[in-house]
């Protein structure tokens, strides 16, 4: 039943119905303000300041003011309201943000892996693509978007290449995450100096490692919590600078509007040459921030984030930005400080402290995004497995990982002691920023063409305006690399690696994997010689393999000839799509002849989903494979599929489903309704269950078993050096240092039977 037929069943009208969605968009509007808009809206405490550093400060008259207002206009206006609110948000995957930002470039990316076969995951099968949220149907198949396909199908290294491309984008928003914090808090801080000029810098640094590591203390408490907090203070400050804008344009120079006529961009160029363009490594910080509206729409609704920009934050900031601008075109020798001057003397002291707040919050929306890609790369096999903790029962997408918040709070805290000047600190932002969003233009083309399936002309348009405008930004701030760009390329560069060599590790240890499956042909024939016997209870094998037997169980075996009464190879696996719904979780099928007692378990996630058995899930397994048994068929020419609702969806010849997948049947196990109401019809209602089926639950009294493989991958003697050193030292660095598969799994320790093999890649 839909959610206007329940309200309509308890008497409330269609009319209530809508206000109570108006009511949840505008609340979640509300809250975005404290986590999505925070960064976005504290930008004016240093933009000016940052983009006349250096020898443009000699061009401080009217003429460059207006150039710096008309760029600073006119980049929000297109890339923040236009690209992002209107395009790329319309490019989100079912909900989560795309394109942008930390979490954003892998939604996208996954995106394209469903339609175009990108796939980074190396166990998907052709039923994930029945997901309801696969969604790759759609619009009919251009030329464009097949020969697209083709060409990545054809070309493995443009694949890499691709996937490289998504790894540098999103580590560098993760070296946006360290370098917010710094910049906002420092920034607000500062400006205590314009009143106390006795303090010492070394004072200003301490107060905003103080408030520093407050901020990351407070993560635990999770995004919902946070966001009330901070919403009404984002408030409250874009209230504030929009009405000191508003002041100072009419108290300073009401003529300012002039500057909104792009002609003052090419005026500022021709007159300022090399130093302007240059000092665009400024004007780019007005939109940093502007793509946690992608990567946090796990946290909120679309609806809700454009609402909040189009009707509070926009008007806002380009009110502050213009008044600035009004009030520094009559005091040319107050641009390094700018903000707090611009203030009326009667509410510094308020809008000091707003604004300290306002810095602390700002930093809100990139930590929350660095959790959010986080979590996504852990289930695409690209970050090593830490904890995650999801801390809101009613928003899924609400999450904290503690290892990362920490982690992020020494590296903040190592940037604000060690450059202490925020104009460094804006150049390295500057960089970071402007990378993150040219990747996101390059993979919003490829989504035009490939899932929207556009014409070739309007990937290429999109590609050609914005792309030309970031690469400009980039080239200014490539400029000042050896003055703090460095920071970004370093902390990407580390990130990278991690990422790259997890993939790699992982992808090759399922290459092993499935290179050396075992035959049960051949474990039954060596049965005799080593005396394997059947013991009671049930036996959970872990593995990666979505069908044969793993080298694991033969290792297992053939040291220890004896295994349970019933076997299940249990497989966890991400699917490229963001959630799965419950009845969608498990797959169940069987493993060899009937007589064997061997079944597979399927268990499918989504990247936005929590990987973790904490459901009783032993229980709901045996039940799953309790309604597969009693309603398999004897069918021996063909296999049937049986979807969550029970009708049949696919038949296969069974000679060729088991060269596929070497199991002989699957159904959906949450089908228990349909499956329960067809066993009773087919013995008589109250009919006792089958023989194997009550051998099943008498094994499962008799206690269940996980037996998880504790690999270990080695380099093989004949790769190269280079090989060696990722798998031998960093790869098995990260392994021994992450969170092991049985605490992921929530497996029980005194269930919990680990079986060691070495795996040469």
């Amino acid at each position: 039943m839909n959610p206007s037929e329940e309200f309509l069943e308890q008497g409330i009208s269609q009319q209530n119905l809508r206000k109570a969605s108006c009511m949840t968009v505008a609340t979640l509007a509300y809250q975005s303000l404290g986590v999505v808009y925070g960064d976005l809206s504290t930008s004016p405490l240093y933009v000016y300041k940052t983009t006349f550093s250096g020898k443009l400060s000699l061009h401080e008259n009217d003429e460059e003011i207006y150039g710096v207002f008309s760029f600073i206009f006119w980049t929000f206006t297109l890339i923040a309201l236009f690209k992002y609110t209107l395009i790329v948000m319309s490019a989100d995957d079912n909900g989560e943000g795309f394109i942008c930002y930390l979490g954003g470039t892998f939604a996208l990316y996954s995106l394209l892996c469903r339609h175009a076969r990108l796939s980074i995951l190396p166990n998907q099968q052709a039923t994930d693509e029945k997901l309801s949220a696969y969604a790759t149907h759609g619009s009919m198949e251009t030329w464009q978007s097949s020969a697209l396909k083709s060409f990545f199908e054809k070309h493995p290294r443009f694949r890499t290449g691709l996937f490289i491309l998504v790894l540098l984008g999103t580590c560098m928003a993760i070296g946006d995450g360290v370098l917010t914090p710094t910049i906002s808090v420092l920034s607000a801080v500062s400006g205590v100096r314009l009143k106390i000029t006795a303090l010492h810098e070394n004072y200003v640094v301490l107060i905003s490692c103080v408030i520093i590591v407050g901020l990351f203390s407070l993560q635990h408490h999770g995004t919902n919590r946070v966001s009330f907090m901070f919403a009404p203070i984002v408030a409250a400050w874009l209230l504030c600078i929009s009405s000191i804008g508003i002041y100072n344009i009419f108290r300073w120079n009401p003529h300012i509007f002039r500057a909104l006529s792009p002609v003052y961009m090419l005026k500022f160029l021709k007159r300022t040459g090399i130093e302007g363009w240059i000092s665009l490594g400024g004007v780019v910080l007005s939109i940093t921030g502007v793509e946690t509206m992608f990567a946090d729409l796990g946290h909120f609704s679309s609806l809700s984030i454009r609402v909040a920009f189009s009707f509070l934050v926009y008007p806002c900031l380009v009110l502050a930005y213009m008044g600035e601008a009004a009030f520094l075109s009559k005091h040319h020798e107050d641009i390094q400080r700018s903000f707090y001057k611009a203030i009326p003397e009667a509410v510094f002291w308020p809008v000091f402290i707003v604004a300290t707040f306002a810095a602390v919050v700002g930093s809100q929306a990139v930590i929350s995004a660095t959790f959010s890609i986080i979590s996504q790369c852990c289930a695409l096999n690209c970050f090593p497995f830490v904890k995650i903790i999801h801390t809101s029962s009613k928003i899924y997408g609400q999450i904290y990982i503690p290892e990362v918040n920490w982690i992020l709070m020494c590296l903040c805290l190592a940037v604000t002691i060690g450059l202490r000047d925020t104009n460094m600190m804006g150049h390295a932002y500057g960089l970071a920023v402007t990378t993150v969003m040219f990747v996101t233009t390059c993979l919003m083309a490829l989504v035009i063409l490939i899932v929207w399936k556009q014409r070739i002309a309007i990937a290429v348009a999109f590609l050609v305006i914005f792309g030309s405008m970031e690469l400009l930004y980039i080239s200014a701030s490539v400029y000042k690399i050896p003055e703090g760009g460095w920071i970004p390329l370093a902390l990407s560069f580390i990130f990278m690696a991690i990422m790259y060599i997890w993939n790699y590790g992982t992808t090759k240890k399922h290459e092993f994997d499935v290179e050396n499956k075992v035959s049960m042909n051949r474990i039954v024939c060596l049965g005799p010689s080593l005396g394997m016997v059947r013991v009671p209870g049930i036996g959970l094998i872990y593995t990666n393999l979505v069908s044969g037997v793993p080298a694991v169980f033969g290792h297992f075996v053939t040291n220890l000839p004896a295994f349970h009464q019933v076997l299940v190879f249990v497989c966890v696996k991400s699917v490229q799509v963001p959630y799965i719904s419950e009845k969608d979780r498990l797959m169940i099928g069987r493993v060899g002849p009937k007589e064997y007692c061997m079944f597979r378990c399927i268990v499918r996630y989504g990247y936005k989903d929590l990987q973790q058995e904490n459901y009783d899930f032993e229980n709901r397994l045996v039940s799953g494979i309790v309604q597969f048994v009693e309603a398999e068929e004897d069918t021996t020419l063909k296999t049937t599929f049986i979807s969550a609702c029970g009708r049949e969806v696919g038949n296969m010849d069974i000679e060729k489903f088991d060269a596929q997948n070497q199991d002989h049947s699957f159904t959906n196990s949450k089908s228990s309704d349909i499956l329960e109401t067809k066993i009773r019809k087919g013995h008589g209602g109250g009919a006792p269950l089958k023989d194997e089926s009550l051998q099943i639950l008498r094994a499962k009294e008799s206690g269940v078993a996980f037996i998880l493989g504790h690999s270990y991958a080695k380099a093989k003697k004949s790769s190269s050096i280079v090989k060696k050193f990722a798998i031998n030292v960093v790869y098995s660095f990260l392994s021994k240092n992450c969170r092991e598969p049985d605490v992921v799994l929530n497996v029980p320790h005194t269930s919990l039977l680990e079986v060691g093999m070495i795996y040469h890649v």
